[in-house]
């Protein structure tokens, strides 16, 4: 750090010479106290007054105050001369308190108005702060003072003030552009009324690069301005646009206007829509830079267009893509429709139940998505449903040739009956595994599980785990060594473990099997035990297992101790 008592100019002369850039008035002020700071470091003779009178040859008239004492007193700590630190103070001053310090002084009016208007969680503000001569000359600067601060906007319910402030709007007389010329994100969660739109014409602005909409209707008015989004906002980046309660038919109204402005976003990186047809759906598959994709296929009749849809030519450098589905039979029939889905990511959120034949529709779904994906560039794979299915692993097969995946998650109540044998084989061709979760709260008098040596075979096979959910029977410990549980087979990384309802006798033995083959494991997760099925056992048996896992966690947590006491003494 360099010496700075040398420097033997004034700090005045510093200020001014210094290259960063204060505002005028803080620069101003910042050189008046510096000079006072200047005059106390020199000695005062006995002949010189401690208190400099200003003279009224060269001092401007009024230049201070009779109210206010210019004495060395008063003088400004250096600190508040850095702009920098001002704003810093101003983010941790209370939210409520930042109008007190806006009006405190010129110093702190500028920072303090910033934090308080830089994220409205509601319109309301903007409201109560409306002169009674809005249009104005005088009044209507003031008011864009205060919104051209405005960064995000949030407004999550219905408002009695929307109505009132989209009138105003409507006869404000700026372009929109210099009512917001500053915000960033907008979040509509409320009506999609007439007046909600004539604010929104405002709040569309060039600078906009975040909008997430969810609206419970759609005036004519509010979807003329939906349609104009794409050139109101040609930098907007993440667009989340849902219409939760619409019916299949309003939609359909709907998504003409919503496909238009999509089309035009040149930089969407991120998009969460519903089905916008045929027409909607090629220009999502278009967007060069498009990278994420949710897609809302609930009330979509997509796989009744499946002779319009096979012209589909698929979707081409995703990162993610996340479809919402009723069904598998549906999923597969959107799937059928595209001739590739490259994308490293594809997860699949059934919101409806399986067919009767669960069990060969998910090997025909597995099928069509192993023709359609890309085996190169897909690591990860995640698919959610709520009802039990039963199955077996070679639903999986398709997937076989997808080596570069890391992650396959099949969330909650999939019964999939293996042994140590079709374990192995299941994931014998991805040697970059991470995260594996397949099998959770299985019935286990209806389901084969694999036991210890399975688990040992997959950390041999995927040496890279960092997150495994799996049910096994630790109960069967043949052949397996307490001391050296592996035969020098183990992972030091895992960060996740649940075991969930896998079978135990014994917690000790459980303990110290899962502590050699993973030394640096804190605890198994238990956490998933809130999430399981209330039908699957007696409730007391299920608070019986809890303990014993609970109990394992104890001895691998004493494990630990000894383990770093024994480290430390080396």
């Amino acid at each position: 750090m360099a010496d700075v008592s040398d420097d033997r100019r004034s700090v005045a002369d510093q200020i001014d010479d210094s290259e960063e850039t204060f505002p005028d008035e803080l620069k101003a002020l910042a050189r008046e106290n510096a000079l006072r700071v200047e005059r106390n470091r020199r000695p005062v003779s006995d002949d010189e007054p401690l208190i400099e009178a200003p003279s009224r040859a060269t001092s401007p008239v009024n230049e201070t105050p009779p109210s206010v004492d210019p004495s060395p007193s008063l003088t400004m700590h250096l600190a508040l001369q850095n702009f920098d630190i001002i704003c810093t103070i101003c983010l941790y001053v209370h939210h409520k308190s930042l109008p007190a310090l806006a009006s405190t002084c010129r110093i702190f009016e500028r920072p303090a108005l910033d934090v308080l208007w830089r994220n409205l969680q509601s319109v309301e503000p903007l409201v109560k702060c409306l002169p009674s001569d809005l249009f104005g000359n005088e009044q209507g600067r003031i008011f864009c003072k205060y919104t051209s601060r405005v960064h995000s906007i949030t407004q999550s319910d219905r408002s009695a003030v929307i109505e009132p402030l989209g009138s105003l709007m409507l006869s404000f007389s700026s372009a929109p552009a210099s009512l917001f010329p500053n915000l960033r994100r907008l979040k509509w969660h409320t009506d999609g009324t007439h007046c909600a739109a004539e604010f929104l014409r405002m709040a569309f602005v060039p600078t906009l690069l975040s909008l997430d909409m969810q609206f419970s209707s759609a005036s004519s008015k509010f979807l003329s301005v939906l349609s104009s989004l794409g050139a109101l906002c040609p930098q907007l980046q993440i667009l989340n646009m849902r219409f939760p309660s619409a019916t299949h038919d309003l939609l359909r109204k709907t998504s003409p206007f919503v496909a238009q402005s999509i089309s035009q976003l040149h930089r969407l990186e991120g998009l969460f829509v519903w089905d916008l047809g045929d027409q909607g759906n090629k220009h999502l598959m278009q967007l060069q830079t498009l990278q994420t994709l949710w897609l809302d296929l609930k009330t979509s009749s997509a796989w009744e267009r499946q002779s319009l849809l096979a012209r589909f030519p698929g979707f081409h450098g995703l990162d993610s893509l996340v479809l919402f589905i009723d069904n598998l039979e549906h999923a597969s029939n959107f799937l059928s429709s595209l001739q590739v889905i490259d994308s490293e990511n594809i997860g699949i959120r059934l919101t409806g139940g399986p067919s009767a034949s669960s069990s060969t529709t998910l090997s025909q779904f597995f099928t069509i998505l192993g023709e359609t994906c890309d085996h190169d560039n897909l690591i990860s794979f995640s698919l959610l449903q709520s009802t039990k299915v039963s199955t077996n692993p070679d639903i999986f097969k398709p997937l076989y040739a997808c080596h570069n995946l890391t992650r396959l998650l099949v969330e909650h109540s999939w019964n999939i009956s293996m042994a140590d044998e079709d374990l192995c084989q299941l994931v014998r061709g991805w040697p970059k595994l991470q995260v594996l979760n397949i099998s959770r709260f299985l019935a286990i008098d209806e389901t084969t599980i694999p036991t210890f040596h399975g688990l040992i075979s997959l950390l041999r096979l995927c040496p890279a785990l960092t997150s495994l959910t799996l049910v096994i029977n630790t109960t069967e410990l043949d052949g397996i060594d307490l001391k050296t549980p592996g035969g020098g087979i183990f992972n030091d990384h895992l960060e996740k473990l649940a075991l969930t309802n896998s079978p135990m006798t014994s917690p000790l033995n459980v303990a110290l099997i899962l502590s050699g083959l993973f030394p640096n494991l804190l605890k198994v997760d238990l956490d998933c035990w809130d999430l399981a099925p209330k039908n699957l056992l007696p409730q007391k048996q299920l608070a019986v297992q809890l303990e014993q896992w609970e109990a394992v966690n104890l001895f691998l947590l004493g494990f630990g101790v000894v383990r770093k006491r024994c480290t430390e003494t080396r």
